[in-house]
């Protein structure tokens, strides 16, 4: 089980220690669900490896506190170890420090000053399809109703509100098959996307102001395809290209920008997920943000905050640990950062 007065950190490693790769979460899910039932206060809920916990005190305002329980794949980095004031070890930074930071307000805030939702999550390293909280939203959307968020994240102890949005989309350059022995009778695809690089090498970013944040697009080439046998020249080719865009536009207005650039290509969209505004004017985000200070942010990346603001829930990135080391072999978390947290989550809550 579970000990939740353990401290932070401590609590961290014993999280870590538990291996919890994409798909393979139920024995932690296991672990919180049992340490979270044990509190008197919450109603706890189970939707496959997705635990909910709520208080139920009458408060004027509901927060959701939410973190993942899944990691990538662990890369030599189990159990986790101290150096110093860093715990190194898989899942340290993205997010399981976070998720032990929600665990202990769980068990420390038996009477918030809001009431709270704790969601802990399954799948969110791998495809949207199977991320825990989409099954939530599906099942049982009541769960999710609050009136803000706090996505726990990493962010190194920042707030980083909203996210951007994301798309791909692929850039066909047609040509005509030929033998490349008479090269001359045919025309090269992949030399063809000489423009599409050209576009690409002169696009100028914006950076966009929304709702006092500042966010820095990027549109950029991220694989080629072309290619039928050594001795053919290629009659297609085509270029996938990411669209990182501000939350100031939708969807289709991304889409409609990417389909200027590229102009007299064929284009078409493989993927795309909406940004979420940072939405700190709200009362209870400024609230927030007045209690953990500092400087807020934009999200440069997309989170599932986006699912949160498509839920009509205002919501924010904040947790401790880089997000910069999220993913590597040598992922570490500061000690002092995760305690740091606790203590304005509590100044927040308490």
């Amino acid at each position: 089980m579970l000990n939740l007065s353990l401290d932070a950190g401590a609590l961290t490693a014993a999280i870590v220690d538990v291996e919890s790769v994409s798909g393979n979460e139920k024995a932690l899910a296991d672990l919180v669900e049992q340490a979270l039932r044990a509190l008197p206060y919450l109603s706890v809920e189970r939707l496959g490896e997705t635990v909910v916990a709520r208080t139920a005190l009458g408060r004027a305002e509901r927060v959701l506190i939410a973190g993942h329980l899944d990691t990538v794949p662990v890369a030599g980095n189990l159990p986790s170890r101290v150096e110093g004031d860093r715990l190194y070890g898989c899942g340290t930074s993205d997010m399981k420090a976070g998720v032990a930071v929600a665990l202990r307000l769980a068990a420390l805030l038996p009477a918030p000053n809001r009431d709270v939702t704790y969601v802990f999550y399954d799948c969110e390293e791998v495809e949207a399809e199977r991320n825990g909280l989409n099954r939530v939203a599906a099942e049982r959307p009541d769960l999710l109703a609050a009136d803000f968020a706090v996505l726990m994240e990493p962010t190194d102890g920042v707030i980083e509100g909203g996210c951007q949005g994301t798309l791909r989309a692929e850039v066909h350059v047609p040509g005509k098959r030929a033998h490349s022995a008479r090269s001359w009778f045919g025309v090269n695809a992949i030399h063809g996307i000489e423009p599409v690089l050209a576009r690409l090498n002169a696009y100028q970013a914006r950076l966009p102001v929304v709702d006092g944040l500042e966010y820095h697009e990027g549109l950029n080439a991220v694989a080629v395809r072309g290619g039928v046998a050594g001795n053919v020249i290629p009659d297609a080719c085509v270029v996938t290209v990411n669209y990182r865009f501000a939350p100031d536009l939708t969807v289709e207005q991304a889409q409609q920008h990417v389909l200027e650039v590229f102009d007299g290509f064929e284009v078409s969209f493989t993927d795309a997920a909406p940004g979420a505004r940072p939405g700190l004017t709200d009362p209870v985000a400024a609230a927030f943000t007045a209690a953990v200070g500092g400087e807020p942010r934009a999200k440069l990346g997309w989170t599932d905050v986006a699912r949160f603001s498509a839920l009509g829930v205002p919501a924010v990135n904040y947790g401790p640990g880089d997000p910069n080391l999220a993913h590597q072999q040598g992922e570490y978390v500061s000690l002092a950062q995760i305690a740091d947290g606790e203590r304005a989550m509590l100044d927040w809550l308490a």
